[in-house]
């Protein structure tokens, strides 16, 4: 399966455009945001659990990036409420289950650098904040690992960012508020990818906005 698979090309998906597919395991359903292979992928998706469900034990042979947006994740290794950012490096494994409320998970598979070997779970309701570099923003760092920067960025309402270049890339989920720029509105549960060397102008309206960032990892092999 290729989607949204050239990776020199914007991409973007919104909420409308949601299409809920099962995976091969019971109570849980996949809305896929790129993707290069079948079950075994280079992925990016919206994971949605129902209560009471469990994934299979598996072993992460590419890596796991993972954002709880709903509800709660779990493992053998702790519990994750909404807000939490998790990494699980090229050799781990784990048995995700959720409990009564089921949970809705930002999962990024098979993209880690085979170096890149820290396991992360980051409560990022806890603070941490730093101020960005335009008055309005603020900044919580979450992953740092040669040119790759994550974080998540909150907005206030009305403020502007400078015209910039995506060297590496850059990719975004909106998590609340509405994300603009001269493209077009992007509304809480939108998805963007821009290639290297792309550029815009972001900005926010009265509802500002929070969102994840992935920028640097989208550089041309």
């Amino acid at each position: 399966m290729r989607l949204n698979a050239d990776f020199s090309r914007r991409a973007v998906v919104t909420p409308d455009q949601y299409r809920w597919v099962a995976s091969p395991t019971p109570g849980v359903e996949r809305m896929m945001l790129d993707r290069v292979g079948d079950e075994v992928a280079r992925a990016t998706s919206l994971v949605r659990y129902a209560p009471d469900s469990t994934f299979p034990t598996h072993e992460h042979g590419g890596g796991e990036e993972i954002l709880v947006l709903e509800g709660e994740f779990a493992d053998e290794h702790g519990r994750y409420p909404a807000g939490h950012y998790l990494r699980n490096p090229i050799g781990t494994a784990h048995a995700p289950r959720v409990g009564e409320e089921g949970a809705l998970i930002f999962v990024k598979l098979h993209q880690f650098a085979p170096d890149d070997t820290q396991q992360k779970a980051i409560d990022t309701r806890a603070g941490g904040w730093r101020p960005g570099l335009v008055e309005g923003l603020e900044v919580l760092p979450l992953h740092d690992f040669e040119g790759e920067h994550v974080a998540l960025v909150r907005w206030a309402p009305n403020t502007r960012f400078q015209t910039h270049a995506h060297w590496g890339g850059e990719e975004i989920l909106v998590l609340e508020g509405t994300f603009h720029d001269e493209h077009g509105a992007y509304p809480a549960g939108s998805w963007l990818r821009s290639p290297h060397r792309s550029q815009h102008t972001p900005f926010t309206q009265e509802d500002g906005a929070l969102i994840y960032v992935k920028v640097g990892h989208l550089l041309p092999e």
